[in-house]
Formats: structure tokens, sequence, C-alpha cells
């Protein structure tokens, strides 16, 4: 039996995307990257780096696969991982890319944890902070709007997904509902109306083809 190394395994899947991991190991080093950089969240370097820098998801997959990670219980980071390590390297991806994601900034955390404790209560810090708090809510908002454009293609086209992420916006800030009582309610519509325009969209497309043809005819006579 032929044994293969960590760094000589090969996707498992084919994506759709421009580009894809060389083995797990990659991905391990990749995921870990980002982990280090993601401070105040990770959600906007996790779609530059997967999106913009290593393109191994489009603008549209990347919000579909947030989307699934963020309604499964546990970090959205954490679940949307095991989701691309499976993809492409089964079982050993996955667990790879977790490993990636915890293990160098749980030493960080700790050193910091450590440091911090003897710092915490000089004014430069808490200013520090406070700073840090206001960039990661503009980094969050700036990959929002990027990750919107995303829902041009969405079969509810893009203000209808808007309208549904405008009234999720209204339950959590103004009415303070809790996030599961907003997706037992709008995810299903979301979802039923979805379900109606695709199924809708082979007729519209063949109703415009065979128009097409039709025109294509007269023109020919």
């Amino acid at each position: 039996m032929q044994e293969t190394s960590l760094s000589d395994s090969q996707p498992t899947q084919q994506h759709s995307g421009n580009a894809r991991p060389e083995s797990a190991k990659a991905l391990f080093w990749a995921l870990s990257m980002l982990a280090l950089k993601g401070f105040g969240g990770v959600f906007p370097i996790a779609r530059q780096v997967i999106v913009e820098e290593r393109k191994w998801l489009t603008n549209k997959e990347f919000l579909e696969e947030w989307a699934v990670a963020q309604v499964l219980p546990g970090p959205n980071i954490v679940n949307l991982s095991v989701m691309l390590g499976n993809r492409w390297f089964g079982g050993l991806g996955a667990f790879l890319a977790v490993s990636g994601i915890f293990f160098f900034p749980s030493i960080v955390l700790i050193l910091v944890a450590i440091f911090f404790e003897h710092i915490k209560d000089l004014p430069l810090v808490a200013g520090a902070l406070k700073g840090m708090g206001a960039v990661s809510a503009g980094l969050i908002a700036g990959s929002s709007i990027k990750l919107a454009t995303g829902l041009k293609t969405h079969p509810i086209s893009l203000w209808g997904a808007l309208l549904f992420s405008f009234f999720a916006f209204l339950g959590l800030v103004i009415f303070h509902l809790k996030l599961i009582v907003l997706l037992l309610t709008l995810a299903p519509i979301c979802i039923y109306l979805t379900y109606l325009r695709i199924r809708e969209l082979p007729g519209k497309q063949a109703d415009t083809s065979s128009e097409a043809q039709s025109k294509h005819s007269e023109h020919q006579s």
C-alpha cells in the first residue's frame, strides 16, 4: 500500500472557483494566518482571504457558505473551516482546518492574556481598545457591503434579498428579538419564495428561448 504524506494530499472534489488549496497542509497554514489576522472579528478577514486573496470561493459562494455556517451551532468561522476542509480533503481536511483556526491563535491568546493583566488599567490601553472597536465595526460594515454584491444573482432579486436583510436588522437592533426567533420566521419565508422563484425560472427561460427561435425563423423567412 502506497503511503500518502500530508503535504501530498490532493483535493478530492472539483471547485467552481478559480483556485483551491494545493494540499491539506496548505489549507492548515492559510487558515492559521487568517485566524492570526482576525482582530476584532474574523468575518472581514475571512472574506478578504478566501474570496479576494486565495480565490477559493466566489463572492456568491462565500455568501452561501457563510449563511450555512451562521445557522449551525458554534462559531461561524469554525463551521466554515470544517465545510471547506471537508469539501477538498475530506475528514483530514476538516480536522486540519479547525486546527489551523485554533492552534496558533490559542497560543497568542494565552500570552496576551498574561501580559494584559499588567497593562489593562493604563489609559492608553483603554483608548486603544475603543479605537480597535470602531475599526472593527468599519471592517464588518465594509465587508457586508461587498458581500451584498453576491445577491445580484439571487432568485428573489437583489432588492428582495436586501428587504429580508432589513427585516432581520430591524428585529435584532430595534425590537431586540432573539436570533432563533428571526431564523424561524424569516428563513422559512425566504426559502419558500426562493423555491418558487427557482421553479419558475426554467419555464421562463424556455419561453424566452422559444420566442427567440421564432423571431430568428421569421427573420430568415
